[in-house]
């Protein structure tokens, strides 16, 4: 299957009909421009179609702007299921569970944080853990850890690491109920203690940004999400479960295969698609696992902001409720959640698999902060380092895609074939003639993860507002950057 396969149904929509191939169960609706479907390659249809004939799949199977080759599902892919005749798959959620992001405003302008940027960055650098391997910023015990994945972000609250408003601006409140510390093997446990608190490596960030007057899209929107001062500067970081999703995933992966067909009779096409009926028995252990390691996930971002908090107050010498550091939003990607959906009319209750997608709901709807009840659910899409990030909303008309958007600006390039072609002590030399300061855990890493890498953000984000997955708040640009 090719790109030629998918029809043109706007300027930004594009559909392989389910009568393509055998066996898809619904077309596949693809969310981009002409010039981002073209940088797609043959992978991520192939990927998209194959999940189109997982059973009680739903309406569509989708693939966000910024879609490339994933394990299962393409990254940037997303689709619902019927909780009862449908299925649970790891490769539909990813090994990086909860892998999201995080944005905190501050009362500081560029004019101010300025004269600080390089020591402020070299002080984020040594207090937020980052890099392969690195420990956490907490020591606990094996029976700590399981209460923290079965409370996510709240444990971080009870243990002094944050705020109720922290809470409330943190997507399903910081926590999924239902997360069982006994559907985690005891060597996955061990993995993940030592994780709490750390960013990682790969396309794992801190970044502080500034958000230029110029890049303001929709200055009511701004306001209302705490946006309210020329050259004002955020903070904002991706990272996720660390090892410890990593091993939830390659655990039930690898259990799947072994009863998918001899237990339930379910084939696929591709292997890493391996499944479970929701409601078997194994679906059930694996959503609740899965929802550990969402809250670790959401306790890692919580005890980093707490960090990210600490620094600012020694640089600056101010307390942080002084430097107006408020969180504006944390939302996830890579999960699967319990959703209602109106489909054909009638209201359904779905599990929704977004893959290197956000969930972007729109003005009202249940589960958006009441802060922010009138504006719709922020929504933060990362771009590279070189280039800037978006903070956008959902939108009323993202109903055909089950409200959801982009995650980011998408890979156009391969880790190993970046690492040919940037260097990474060049790049760094580069970014800090432009303005942009850097510390770094590896500089191949750092190659990796060049503009060059990635697709265009703007392109990205133009085609997910164009498609009315989601609507433009501002454009973050970057000034200072901690990499894994």
């Amino acid at each position: 299957m090719n790109i030629n396969a998918a029809h043109q149904l706007s300027d930004t929509l594009w559909e392989v009909p389910g009568t393509f191939r055998p066996g898809m169960q619904v077309p596949v609706r693809l969310y981009a421009t002409r010039k981002l479907l073209a940088a797609m390659d043959d992978a991520v249809i192939e990927q998209i179609a194959n999940v189109a004939g997982l059973p009680g799949i739903v309406r569509y199977a989708l693939c966000m702007p910024d879609g490339h080759r994933g394990y299962g599902f393409p990254i940037g892919g997303a689709a619902a299921f019927d909780t009862e005749t449908g299925v649970i798959s790891p490769g539909g959620i990813g090994f990086d569970i909860n892998c999201g992001m995080r944005l905190a405003a501050t009362s500081l302008t560029y004019e101010e944080v300025k004269p600080e940027l390089g020591r402020l960055v070299d002080r984020l650098f040594e207090a937020v853990p980052s890099g392969v391997g690195s420990p956490g910023l907490m020591e606990m015990g094996r029976d700590e850890f399981r209460s923290l994945i079965e409370e996510g972000a709240r444990w971080c609250v009870r243990h002094g690491y944050g705020t109720e408003e922290d809470m409330a601006r943190t997507e399903a409140g910081g926590r999924l109920e239902g997360a069982d510390a006994s559907a985690v093997r005891e060597e996955t446990v061990e993995r993940g203690e030592r994780q709490v608190g750390t960013l990682g490596s790969g396309n794992h960030y801190l970044e502080i940004q500034v958000v230029h007057p110029a890049d303001v899209a929709d200055p009511e929107l701004a306001v209302g999400l705490g946006i309210d001062r020329p050259e004002q500067v955020v903070v904002m970081f991706h990272c996720g479960s660390r090892g410890f999703g990593h091993q939830v995933a390659s655990d039930y992966l690898k259990e799947f295969l072994q009863v998918m067909e001899p237990e339930y009779g379910i084939r696929v096409r591709d292997r890493e698609l391996s499944c479970a009926p929701f409601r078997s028995e194994h679906g059930q252990r694996y959503f609740a696992a899965m929802k550990c390691a969402v809250n670790m996930a959401f306790a890692n971002r919580q005890a980093i902001l707490h960090r990210v908090r600490e620094v600012f107050s020694e640089v600056f010498g101010r307390d942080p409720a002084d430097l107006g550091m408020r969180q504006v939003y944390d939302v996830t990607h890579n999960t699967a959640k319990l959703e209602r959906h109106v489909v054909d009319g009638r209201e359904r209750e779905l599990l929704v698999h977004r893959k290197g997608a956000t969930r972007a709901f729109g003005p009202g709807m249940p589960d958006v902060p009441q802060a922010y009840s009138r504006l719709g659910q922020p929504v933060i899409i990362g771009g590279s380092m070189e280039t800037g990030s978006y903070l956008l909303v959902g939108a009323e008309t993202g109903a055909d895609s089950f409200y959801t958007t982009a995650h980011g600006s998408g890979r156009v390039m391969g880790r190993r074939e970046a690492k040919r072609r940037f260097n990474g002590r060049e790049l760094k030399r580069l970014m800090k003639k432009r303005g942009i300061y850097v510390r770094n855990a590896s500089n191949s890493g750092l190659a990796e993860e060049a503009g060059g890498a990635y697709k265009d953000i703007d392109e990205v984000v133009g085609a997910a507002e164009h498609a009315g997955l989601s609507r433009r708040v501002a454009r973050l640009t970057p000034i200072g950057c901690v990499k894994g």
